[in-house]
């Protein structure tokens, strides 16, 4: 890699954005360190560091839970077990969307980026997401810092090996963890974030062996104390490829793939990139890197019969693919620095559980990797997981009272699926399981969050779940530009974003209504356009006058055009100065004009599903018991246990004639009851 990528050393810390962090954990606080007491009891207990428990965590601390978060390797704080990147296609929404409500994953990021590209540019406004490159090993210590300055907030190192948990007979309530000191440790609600270390067991080849991942232990007791609460568990697989020495590697054979400039940042907070930005690089594989995968199935823990799990169907070995595409020429793989201080190299596209020897030989076929010095050789790995349909829309367990589960552990994948579920979790131990509120529930055509909470209780799951743009109905509402605007208000409610950034975020989105209004309102007549713009852009035969929304309406009109004719919008200086901003604000009004007619039709299919999604199933229905109802449906139903009409609608195997007979026996039900309370 040439040596000029990368200048100088930056501390990991920006001054210009470290106001906005002091902001978040502390208000008006100045200093790095908290001087506050520690606490000596909790109420929340989040178990596990990753990427969910980071979230449920800082958002239980911040909403004022005192908070016990419990790792077993305080130095691996959501740490990137895989590829070194945040966002993509729909993860990219999904971290917009934490941060409109507050969270902290798209701020981290931001300040620990290495390359930012806005993804599928050319494609419309729903699909397009930002994804971002990140220095792993700064993400992670950069996490640590930050939650460990956060007031309610207490860290420690331990393994928990199992609940606590007390019944009255009819329905169980988490009091409690142990850990493997004795400790016991009382709460009011445990988050659950285990991630990929519930009975882990690593697949290298025909070896394995019992890991969370790689050089670190697994936990082999906690899942047990699932299945003693009722919880039906099982098993899933994931992989990682092999990291290799950049010196190994012949760059001046690979294509570069340079960042966007400027940078799409994630948070509403940021202002700036605070690292040098670094190119990834793209090869490819070929015949003969096949050929030698293909010789050597037998040896691969996944087709040598080692592996029983499934792995996600949308994220492949190396070896799914040579099978599964055996027409492909080609596989793209991706060489991705994993940080700035590192000479280790991700090879994103070739995940496997081939052995290491067969690993070296395949991955020296390819193109500027002859010599490739393997650092970490791939795996697979096994884990288990609790089946998903036995939480509810606030990722409570159904039977289980202040047992909360987050990430993997509820049969996803992905870094941001599960950072969406622990900031959900932890807002809602606190809201149901400490103040004894109303839960916090986003529905699908509110967020991309409530998308993946709905699939996971919804539907049945064979596969870790990921997250893509076709999963949400309602998509073009859903974008990637506009989740301050549409959960902001959510943030600031639940006391999760301060008074500062309300207040600007309130300025925002009165610029952008008030300039939607005077667009539509300022007419423009033929007199007010000079001949060289009217001829250009065919308004030179204009008979009435053209209102500046219907002009911007217009595929080949831009708001550079309007400002170009003098009349651009009088809330610029609400930005005072601030190009981005004001460059954001015209691309949400423009896109807002241009996609006007698809939005409204959206939004007529929302009000429709709402009315489904208000009306609630009572939870003792008795599904076999009603006349008419199907028998599939019925026991979909009773296995499920739908909290909406809506969510049952959505179970396979249910159909739109099981519903209306749902919908005649709840009336019924109603009017009976209604009729002996006269």
């Amino acid at each position: 890699m040439p040596s000029n990528l990368i200048e100088k050393e930056t501390n990991p810390f920006c001054p210009v954005l470290y106001q906005n962090i002091e902001y978040i954990i502390t208000g008006n606080h100045r200093s790095l360190h908290s001087d506050k007491p520690m606490i000596d009891q909790f109420e929340i207990v989040v178990v596990g560091a990753g990427h969910a428990g980071c979230e449920a965590a800082h958002a239980a601390a911040r909403m004022g839970a005192k908070t016990l978060l419990i790792t077993m390797n305080l130095d691996h704080v959501a740490l990137m077990s895989c590829n070194p990147s945040i966002g993509g296609l729909a993860k990219g929404h999904l971290v917009r969307e934490i941060d409109a409500l507050g969270g902290i994953m798209g701020l981290a990021t931001d300040h620990n980026g290495i390359q930012f590209r806005m993804l599928n540019t050319s494609k419309g406004p729903a699909v397009r997401a930002p994804r971002a490159q990140v220095d792993k090993l700064r993400y992670s210590r950069w996490m640590k810092n930050f939650l460990e300055n956060v007031p309610n907030l207490c860290l420690r190192q331990g393994t928990v090996e199992r609940l606590l948990y007390a019944s009255d007979g009819h329905s169980y309530r988490v009091t409690g963890v142990v850990l493997q000191s004795g400790e016991r440790i009382e709460c009011k609600a445990v988050i659950l974030t285990t991630g990929t270390f519930l009975d882990g067991l690593i697949h290298i080849g025909d070896k394995s062996f019992p890991a969370g991942r790689a050089g670190e232990s697994s936990s082999e007791t906690l899942s047990e104390s699932l299945r003693e609460l009722g919880l039906k568990t099982g098993r899933l697989k994931t992989g990682t490829p092999a990291r290799i020495d950049r010196r190994s590697i012949n760059w001046n054979s690979l294509e570069p793939q340079y960042g966007d400039d400027p940078p799409p940042l994630f948070s509403h907070t940021s202002r700036g990139v605070v690292l040098p930005q670094v190119p990834c690089y793209l090869t490819y594989t070929n015949s003969q890197t096949h050929q030698i995968i293909l010789e050597n199935l037998h040896r691969s823990a996944l087709y040598g019969g080692f592996i029983k799990s499934v792995g996600p169907r949308y994220c492949p070995s190396i070896e799914d693919k040579c099978v599964r595409f055996a027409d492909k020429e080609r596989h793209q793989v991706f060489l991705e620095p994993e940080g700035l201080d590192t000479n280790e190299i991700y090879v994103n596209g070739v995940s496997t559980s081939l052995p290491e020897d067969i690993q070296v030989r395949f991955l020296r076929t390819i193109r500027g990797l002859e010599n490739a010095h393997i650092t970490r050789v791939g795996y697979a790995i096994e884990y288990t997981f609790v089946f998903p349909f036995q939480v509810g829309a606030t990722l409570e367990a159904k039977t289980v009272r202040g047992l909360f589960l987050a990430g993997q552990i509820n049969g996803t994948t992905g870094y941001e699926e599960a950072a969406a579920q622990g900031l959900v979790a932890g807002i809602n131990a606190v809201l149901t399981s400490v103040r004894e509120q109303e839960p916090f529930v986003l529905r699908r055509d509110e967020a991309y969050i409530g998308v993946l909470i709905d699939d996971l209780i919804t539907k049945d799951h064979t596969e870790p779940y990921r997250m893509f743009t076709s999963r949400a109905e309602f998509r073009l509402l859903l974008r990637q530009d506009n989740a301050d605007l549409r959960l902001t208000e959510y943030g600031w409610a639940l006391g999760l974003i301060g008074k500062t950034r309300y207040e600007n975020f309130m300025r925002y989105r009165q610029a952008v209504e008030k300039e939607l209004e005077r667009l539509k309102n300022t007419i423009v007549g033929q007199n007010d356009l000079d001949l060289e713009f009217a001829s250009r852009y065919r308004l030179d035969d204009l008979k009435k006058g053209i209102s500046l929304w219907q002009l911007l309406a217009r595929p080949e009109i831009s708001y550079q055009q309007i400002e170009e004719i003098g009349m651009g919008s009088p809330y610029d200086a609400v930005f005072t100065n601030d190009t981005a901003e004001v460059q954001r604000f015209h691309a949400q009004v423009e896109l807002m004009v241009k996609y006007a007619g698809y939005i409204s039709r959206q939004e007529v299919q929302v009000e429709k599903l709402r009315k489904l999604e208000q009306q609630r199933l009572p939870s003792d229905l008795q599904y076999e018991s009603i006349k008419g109802l199907r028998k599939e449906a019925a026991q979909k139903l009773a296995s499920k246990r739908p909290e909406t009409i809506g969510q049952a609608l959505r179970i396979a195997g249910v159909n739109p004639a099981d519903i209306n007979i749902l919908l005649i026996y709840l009336r019924n039900r109603e009017q009976s009851v209604a009729h002996e309370a006269r």
